[in-house]
């Protein structure tokens, strides 16, 4: 008899046993009572009466999953290769497990299509620099259909858009072309700037030097012009008779000082002038040596 009861209490005990469930922080418990929905269990402990109720547990953290590669025709009928990841979580245990029979098929197989059909819309060359435009779209159309399974899906990442090897071999040599072009673009830039700086140069060093040769012509013409105003008024001094004769004198007196002149003949009436000749002599010394002052200061 006691044989009986230590059996019979050993067999409630596993069966109570059976009873206990234990849930998970990220997990939510359905609880069925003969294949109906009963309740909803958070993590922890839970109780259940054996071999009438029965525990599912729903994975709510957010999950990963790839989106098979597909062929793609685009709009400007090029073949493109593309694959995607979908990230998604669970916001209704109840609607994941009720609604939908195996929600990542369905989810893929949804992705899938919308994927084609954006793609589809779009030319190659939009399709590979509008990645962040189509995974703003695809995450909007699979959060909404997916709505009623009770999931929210937060993002969608194309991983590749890859076109055959011939129309990426020429995108390769438009892309060379393109980096040549803006290469010479470059370099002639340079040559012209180098070319205006130069002629600019040039044209500088020209006026410099018409300036300072204007300025030796005009010093010159300046010193010259002093120089018979002088020698002028130093004849009118000495009141010659006759200016066509004191000028013929000073003639004379060049021809003297070039030292070609072996004889010279002067009338007597050259004694008044070659006084005052005498005196603008000492006045062109001065002038000369003032001037020769003035040009090493310069």
């Amino acid at each position: 008899m006691e044989v009986i009861l230590i059996t019979l209490a050993f067999v409630i005990f596993i069966i109570a046993a059976t009873g206990i469930k234990i849930v998970r922080p990220w997990e939510k418990g359905l609880i069925e009572r003969l294949g109906k929905y009963q309740r909803t269990a958070d993590s922890g402990l839970t109780i259940i009466i054996p071999f009438l109720e029965r525990l599912k547990k729903v994975d709510m953290r957010e999950q990963v999953h790839d989106v098979p590669p597909q062929a793609v025709i685009t709009k400007d009928n090029v073949v493109v290769e593309v694959d995607a990841v979908v990230y998604y979580e669970v916001t209704d245990p109840v609607k994941v497990t009720y609604n939908v029979a195996n929600f990542y098929t369905a989810a893929t197989k949804l992705a899938q299509t919308n994927l084609r059909n954006l793609v589809g819309d779009m030319a190659l060359d939009e399709s590979l620099t509008s990645r962040e435009v189509i995974n703003t779209q695809l995450r909007q159309i699979l959060d909404d259909a997916t709505d009623k399974w009770g999931v929210r899906v937060t993002r969608v990442e194309l991983q590749r858009i890859e076109p055959p090897t011939d129309v990426t071999d020429a995108m390769h040599r438009q892309m060379k072309a393109e980096r040549d072009r803006r290469a010479m673009i470059l370099e002639a830039e340079g040559q012209k700037k180098s070319a205006i700086l130069k002629a600019e140069g040039q044209a500088e060093a020209i006026k410099k030097v018409a300036d300072a040769d204007k300025y030796q012509k005009l010093t010159v013409a300046k010193g010259e012009a002093e120089a018979i105003e002088t020698v002028y008024g130093a004849i009118h001094k000495g009141r010659p008779t006759n200016d066509l004769i004191a000028i013929k004198y000073l003639e004379a007196l060049q021809k003297i000082a070039d030292g070609k002149a072996s004889k010279v003949f002067l009338p007597f009436e050259a004694s008044g002038i070659l006084g005052s000749i005498a005196g603008v002599g000492e006045l062109l010394k001065e002038k000369l040596s003032s001037e020769k002052s003035e040009e090493k200061q310069s």
